[in-house]
């Protein structure tokens, strides 16, 4: 289970969007925008993120449409 976690991928993006489910758009720095959601700890810590917020998303290199946020970055 180790190795899974050193295959993803770390990425710098700006949230977009905001939708239903605490699930976001994300335009990530290369251009891209991808689907993601809050990781498990900034649920638990209740951890807001709005419009504008600067995240880091981590990828699986499986798929790079989706995302899951694990920090916010302050502004």
């Amino acid at each position: 289970m180790a190795e899974a976690k050193e295959e993803l991928v770390q990425l710098e993006g700006v949230v977009s969007k905001v939708m239903p489910a605490t699930m976001y758009k994300v335009k990530l720095a290369n251009g891209h925008e991808i689907l993601a959601h809050i990781s498990g700890k900034m649920r638990k810590h209740f951890i807001r993120i709005t419009n504008g917020d600067r995240v880091t998303v981590e990828m699986s290199p499986y798929d790079l449409t989706k995302g899951r946020i694990t920090y916010r970055h302050r502004n």
